[in-house]
């Protein structure tokens, strides 16, 4: 059936009013991250300026970014290589002894507000000294990435054929070479896809790094702070920390499309 052409100049008109509704905070922070204080204040030079890469420098020399760059990198990483490891195997035992309650639990720890670990998690770090620590910081992002990497993997798991598994255990392999030699590498798509989005999740958490992060472990999201003085706001540095921020997630956004879009879809759908 043909589309009248003016229901797909409509629907390409909505299309572009939204898409355009998305795009321009993100234009804005980027060209005023190439602007200059007076500039970005004064409303007549929206798209007129002339481009500076000086807050770009500021940011790196005058706030120190590398290392939080690095901070955020190291507990990020770190948090999702963990949960990988702990995730993928318990993932499995439920997929595959059908464990309906941890299932459930699982989802609860998803959805729980992430603020009601704050203060149990700020007591005890306190008393063991893993406040402004790296070890206390992937464990509390971990907290996203487990139960995240959990969910999505159940799925995958239940819908992989049992007479695969059933084949290689008759050849002689036992059930934690299967698992490790068979079954990871046909969940591949889900893997990547859980794991990027799980340290996406850490990339841009706040409220963690907020309460248990100190000057020795701060990330870029806390970091964004050093712009907002008393009195001012520099906000071409505050915009070009905002797209070094960014910049990762865009990336990991276009780079693994595929892998994402195959990982939720086949992990939806049970074979």
């Amino acid at each position: 059936m043909r589309i009248p052409w003016t229901k797909r100049a409509g629907l390409g008109a909505l299309n572009a009013l939204v898409l355009l509704g998305l795009l321009f905070p993100l234009l804005w922070m980027l060209t005023a991250s190439l602007k200059s204080q007076i500039q970005i204040l004064n409303p007549d030079n929206l798209f007129r300026f002339t481009p500076t890469f000086k807050n770009y420098v500021s940011v790196f020399q005058d706030y120190d970014y590398a290392k939080y760059i690095a901070n955020s990198f190291v507990v990020g990483a770190s948090s999702t290589l963990f949960a990988l490891a702990l995730g993928l195997p318990a993932a499995y035992a439920i997929a595959k002894f059908k464990m309906q309650a941890a299932s459930i639990a699982i989802l609860v720890a998803k959805i729980l507000p992430g603020i009601s670990y704050l203060v149990p998690w700020y007591v005890l770090y306190n008393e063991i000294g893993l406040i402004d620590s790296y070890p206390g910081l992937i464990m509390s992002h971990m907290v996203i990435g487990l139960p995240f990497i959990m969910w999505i993997m159940i799925p995958f798991f239940e819908s992989f054929p049992r007479e695969v598994e059933e084949s290689s255990w008759i050849d002689g392999s036992s059930k934690v070479r299967t698992f490790y030699q068979m079954v990871l590498p046909i969940s591949l798509p889900g893997i990547i896809t859980s794991s990027l989005l799980a340290f996406i999740f850490s990339w841009n958490n706040f409220m963690f790094s907020f309460i248990l992060a100190g000057e020795r472990t701060k990330t870029l999201p806390i970091a964004i702070y050093n712009f907002l003085g008393g009195t001012s706001i520099d906000w071409g540095g505050l915009m070009a920390a905002a797209c070094i921020i960014t910049l990762p997630v865009i990336v990991i956004a276009v780079l693994a499309q595929k892998y994402v879009v195959s990982g939720l879809s086949a992990g939806a759908v049970k074979g």
